[in-house]
């Protein structure tokens, strides 16, 4: 059988829809289970509706009203109006309704989850309901109920026994009926509340099912002809690569290559499935193929850039030097406020740190460090890293920027930049 996954970008129209039944009509006769993200920038549009909530924000009812026609549209264009989906989709809504007439009361990872996964909900009800109405016979499948995880909202880690269990005793039975539709990114916890599986979480889910079904392999559907040594939307003259190892393709997501989730590609190491990365506009073409075996030649240097970076340089309060004890403590802080450090650099006197910024945890962090240390930061900055390097190609990328931090080994670059 086969994993496909469709991105936001992919569904972010009825056009998009459309084309996806038409991509999934090339493999009429395969079992098939697809993935599908939030549609287009819903994701995005929920987010702010959640801080809208938590904030007490005027604009909650305008930004959910958006939301909710933003959806309705792409169905009106689908469907005839006497359609189930309407209701469906209507009744999906309804349960971020009933959340936002209480006042909230919870915290914000908790918040975040509830509201945001509705996107995923009612994306996979609309592409479901337009593949059988298309003729394709398709069921819908609720994630949370088969990738259980803990209550690490946003950040939900996978009870891989329990996951597996529940993935093997059910979707083969479905999959023997046509094919499944699932949401990326969600979980459910044992109390039955929803998580998420950190953003852009959707490969990570297309892995969880494939591992656990031994499938032949994941494809996942971007907007992009493959794998690319750069962002396009940043840098010029980008290269596709035909093959990746899974060894680079780890070393590419650890460091924030944002094509592939991070977690995407062990489960599927683990279990020697391939994974392809392809082009939902053109869908004949070959992309790039992820596996064991493969053979690249790095003609070009892979780069990846991250905005929205913090520095933090943490230094104790009476002068003392940064010990072992100091950045024990330091880094109790980090996994207690769940932030992710990109890079580190330690001195005698300071410790230096990058990570994204997400303010409410940022916040959080700086209130827990106060007691015991100074510190200082830049927001506002980007991280560059460079696999692959040549020396010269580095100063170039720099050439106008303040470079704030700066770390190079043999095979990777790494510069903070304002």
């Amino acid at each position: 059988m086969l994993v496909f996954k469709f991105g936001g970008a992919s569904v972010k129209d009825a056009a998009g829809v459309i084309n996806l039944s038409e991509i999934v009509r090339k493999y009429s006769g395969r079992q098939l289970l697809i993935v599908v993200s939030a549609m287009g920038k819903t994701t995005n549009a929920l987010e702010r509706l959640t801080k809208a909530y938590v904030d007490g924000s005027d604009e909650l009812h305008d930004i959910f009203f958006e939301i909710k026609d933003y959806h309705f549209n792409i169905a009106k264009q689908l469907f005839d109006p006497s359609h189930a989906i309407f209701n469906e989709v209507a009744n999906t809504f309804v349960e971020i309704d009933w959340m936002i007439e209480d006042e909230p009361h919870d915290d914000y990872d908790f918040i975040y989850d509830q509201v945001v996964s509705i996107g995923e909900l009612v994306s996979t009800r609309i592409v479901a309901a337009y593949l059988n109405h298309s003729g394709i016979k398709t069921q819908w499948a609720d994630a949370r109920g088969y990738v259980h995880t803990d209550n690490n909202y946003r950040e939900g880690n996978v009870d891989w026994e329990k996951t597996r269990t529940s993935i093997q005793n059910d979707i083969p039975k479905l999959l023997e009926k046509g094919i499944v539709v699932t949401q990326g990114f969600l979980g459910g916890t044992s109390e039955n509340f929803t998580t998420t599986l950190g953003r852009e979480g959707s490969d990570y889910t297309a892995s969880i099912f494939a591992s656990c079904l031994q499938a032949e392999s994941v494809t996942t559907w971007k907007d992009v002809p493959g794998i690319l040594n750069a962002d396009p939307k940043f840098f010029n003259d980008t290269v596709k690569f035909d093959e990746l190892s899974y060894t680079e393709a780890i070393e590419m997501t650890y460091y924030g290559a944002s094509v592939i989730h991070p977690k995407t590609i062990k489960p599927l190491q683990n279990a020697k499935i391939p994974l392809l990365v392809k082009s939902f506009n053109h869908p004949d073409e070959p992309g790039t193929i992820i596996r064991e075996t493969a053979e690249t030649t790095f003609e070009k240097p892979v780069i990846i850039l991250k905005q929205n970076q913090v520095l933090l340089s943490i230094s104790a309060k009476d002068y003392s030097f940064i010990s072992e004890m100091h950045l024990s403590e330091i880094f109790s802080l980090f996994a207690k406020n769940q932030v992710k450090v990109n890079i580190m650099q330690t001195s005698a006197l300071s410790f230096s740190v990058c990570f994204d910024l997400k303010y409410e945890r940022f916040e959080k962090l700086l209130v827990a460090l106060a007691p015991s240390f100074k510190v200082k930061y830049n927001e506002d900055i980007s991280l560059i890293t460079v696999r692959h390097y040549k020396l010269g190609a580095l100063r170039d990328l720099v050439a106008g920027k303040t470079v704030l931090l700066e770390q190079i080994s043999r095979n990777t670059a790494q510069m903070v930049v304002k």
